[in-house]
């Protein structure tokens, strides 16, 4: 009974791996790319400045600059700059033509140095890789559904897997080089123990973040099918009152910030809405960053008013089960972290991916070697070797022809953002169609290499088309932009290796491999 359990244990790892395991390599390369999304949009809009300024400095450029070209809007929001954001974002709202209609909002970019415009190009950024890890560049809801159920059947994989090994913690120790599909099985166990607390709270804070998406059934029993009425009392909107159509000047809003690092015991501000102003009924709304501590406060702000700058209202403190939610939701999202554990959460996420990678590449690998002989391959065994190849440095590739649209897309080209966004794709399928015409080895040991080509040219290709280049960001301290170029240049140089170890022991695995053919099973026992 003890061994048919863990045999299925084992069945219901292989199988789950399987055929959720090429959307979550995408899932999990995606949120890991995330981890440094600001600093890719940093480096996808070099045209904004990376300047060390003080938060109070930005706010009153950005009152500045909106009282100028936005005196009669019905709200301003200004977003503020970070160590990770250099821009000075502002966006403000025209007053509705019509009774219960929304009115126009306009966005601009801001030196927040000088308080000047920056015209800097169409892009969503890092962005992208952020909003297609959890919803699949499909509609709502239908991608979250997706990449929840692929978090489940994740959940389920790696509680399987532990259940399966029961050397586990030994094979974390045991790696054996250039010993075919062994070596590959000791890769798998290696990285899937050396950061299996990272792998089961990542994919199981996955799903407490959309836990209300996917178990609404004690919501809608508690407010008799009325989940919006939940919402709004868990996440209370804050009371706007109407203009009062008397002119009245707004005070300064910089002073507005150490009155709300006060109430938040030193948590700094990231964004300031001046609803109505320039009006008697103006109200000035600071919401707290929350990249300042792990616990994610969901909607904390406190709220002044806009002729007085006087305190009106604080957030309460958040009530025990909204912080442990909150609490799984800053864990996940990193937004806490400094630049060495952002780092590590980089290298865990990379971890996790490569572990998909290898089981992936595992399964295929042991059931080639019953065919190696007849060298004629089943099409269900053909298609998965398709399908690795396309979702891994297919991917990889898709990933690197991003940054290069970035750079070479005319800059006044219309929908440009959308663009980069679709050569992605293009590049994505065209590896699928490669991989379809050439076969196993020499289709991997070709892809990786045109992307290590893509992404070790990176720091080139920046030099070539913008003036910030390494000579200049090492020397100017933009470590954001001088780092995107140094990792794309090591990832390069790690695809290179990896193609050439692939394609210099192509002979010897195949020979090591059918001398030494091996299960998960076995492994296992």
């Amino acid at each position: 009974m003890k061994e048919g359990f863990r045999q299925a244990m084992a069945w219901l790892h292989t199988w789950a791996g399987l055929t959720f395991g090429w959307l979550l390599f995408a899932i999990f390369l995606t949120g890991t790319l995330a981890y440094f999304k600001d600093e890719t949009s940093h480096w996808m809009q070099p045209e904004i400045p990376a300047r060390s300024v003080s938060s109070e400095a930005s706010l009153a450029l950005a009152q500045d600059y909106l009282q100028q070209h936005a005196a009669g809007a019905s709200r301003w929001i200004i977003e503020l700059p970070n160590a990770r954001e250099p821009a000075l974002s502002v966006r403000w709202q025209q007053s509705p033509a019509k009774p219960g209609e929304r009115g126009q909002l306009t966005a601009k970019l801001l030196d927040p140095q000088t308080g000047r415009e920056v015209q800097a190009r169409d892009t969503q950024g890092g962005e992208f890789f952020y909003r297609f890890h959890f919803q699949l560049q499909m509609p709502y809801p239908w991608g979250r559904w997706l990449s929840t159920i692929a978090a489940m059947v994740m959940f389920v994989a790696l509680i399987s897997g532990i259940i399966t090994h029961k050397k586990i913690f030994k094979d974390f120790f045991t790696f054996r080089p250039r010993k075919g599909q062994r070596s590959w099985l000791d890769g798998h166990n290696a990285v899937g123990v050396l950061v299996l607390p990272f792998h089961l709270m990542i994919t199981y804070s996955s799903l407490v973040i959309f836990m209300s998406m996917v178990m609404p059934a004690s919501i809608l029993a508690s407010y008799n099918g009325d989940a919006k009425a939940f919402f709004s009392e868990v996440f209370p909107a804050t009371n706007i009152m109407e203009s009062a159509g008397k002119p009245t000047p707004l005070p300064p809003l910089a002073p507005m910030l150490e009155k709300a690092r006060e109430q938040w015991s030193g948590g700094q501000v990231g964004r300031v809405t001046v609803n109505n102003p320039g009006d008697a009924n103006a109200s000035v709304v600071l919401a707290r960053d929350g990249s300042d501590r792990v616990v994610h406060d969901f909607g904390s702000a406190v709220t002044f008013n806009g002729v007085t700058g006087q305190l009106l209202a604080a957030t309460p403190a958040q009530p025990l089960p909204m912080a442990i939610a909150g609490s799984f939701y800053g864990l996940h999202m990193g937004h806490f972290a400094g630049p060495v554990l952002r780092w590590l959460y980089f290298v865990c996420g990379l971890a996790g991916t490569a572990m998909i990678g290898t089981g992936l590449v595992i399964w295929l690998g042991k059931r080639q070697l019953k065919h190696a002989k007849s060298g004629v391959m089943p099409f269900e065994l053909r298609l998965v070797e398709v399908l690795n190849i396309a979702s891994m440095s297919g991917l990889v590739i898709a990933v690197a022809v991003f940054f290069w649209a970035n750079r070479l897309l005319p800059l006044e080209m219309t929908e440009r953002a959308g663009w980069e966004v679709n050569s992605f794709f293009i590049a994505w399928g065209l590896s699928l169609v490669h991989a379809l015409v050439r076969r196993g080895r020499t289709a991997w040991v070709e892809q990786l290499t045109l992307a290590a080509l893509l992404l070790g040219a990176v720091p080139l290709l920046n030099a070539l088309t913008t003036p910030w280049h390494l000579g200049v960001t090492l020397i100017t301290g933009d470590w954001a932009m001088a780092g995107f170029d140094l990792t794309s240049l090591v990832s390069g140089l790690f695809l290179a290796w990896a193609a050439w170890k692939m394609q210099r022991g192509a002979e010897t695995d195949a020979v090591r491999q059918r001398s030494r053919p091996i299960t998960l099973e076995q492994e296992a026992n």
